[in-house]
């Protein structure tokens, strides 16, 4: 018989993670060898237990979040990280892999896609739901928007917090003109608000 996969589970919620150490019970090929509360409870019990793959939960209460903890766990080598949440944002997918999960997983998938996930994970194949696949591929075919020099320029000092008054001053244009670039950003990000505008522009690497 093949070596079993083992498996250390992060979660903060204790319930769900003896939810999952007793679906996974019934898996073949799977050992949970341990279960942290909180990402550095994880770090902690990855270095003493050296599993093959962490199921990490991406909201992780006070503390270190999962992708933090995703990318410190990544960058020590030898354990791979498989994401299971219930966001399937395009933000928290991209910083998920960005951090280096070798996989990334809805709570609501069936039990037979995470138990092969997790055999996938642990032969370092990529293992995706397929709602977060197909948002990927949309991401990858869709273009980014094309902003000109000043419109970067005030979103920029958009992210900083910076009102329209303070955005004119620090760039040495009128109010007015603050206000039509502001509209041209809205529409090529199609957003309605600065907060929205901000949040989708570091989603897609428009700032610096």
């Amino acid at each position: 018989m093949s070596t079993p996969v083992r498996l250390l589970l992060c979660d903060d919620h204790a319930v769900v993670r003896a939810g999952l150490r007793a679906l996974l019970s019934s898996a073949d090929g799977i050992e949970v060898v341990g279960e942290a509360g909180s990402g550095e409870e994880a770090l902690a019990m990855a270095g003493r237990l050296h599993p093959d793959v962490v199921l990490m939960d991406l909201q992780l209460g006070e503390g270190m979040d999962g992708v933090t903890a995703t990318r410190r766990l990544t960058a020590q080598g030898g354990t791979r990280v498989l994401v299971l949440t219930m966001f399937d944002t395009d933000a928290d997918i991209t910083r998920a892999i960005e951090a280096g999960a070798t996989g990334y997983l809805l709570k609501a998938e069936r039990p037979d896609e995470l138990f092969a996930a997790i055999h996938s994970a642990a032969s370092g194949r990529t293992a995706l739901s397929a709602p977060v696949a197909d948002r990927l591929l949309a991401r990858m075919r869709s273009p980014r928007p094309t902003l000109s020099d000043r419109e970067q320029e005030i979103l920029t000092q958009l992210a900083r917090g910076l009102g329209n008054r303070e955005i004119a001053r620090a760039l040495f244009i009128s109010e007015a003109t603050v206000k039509t670039h502001l509209g041209r950003i809205y529409a090529k990000l199609e957003v309605e608000t600065r907060a929205g505008a901000v949040a989708v522009a570091k989603e897609r690497r428009l700032l610096p």
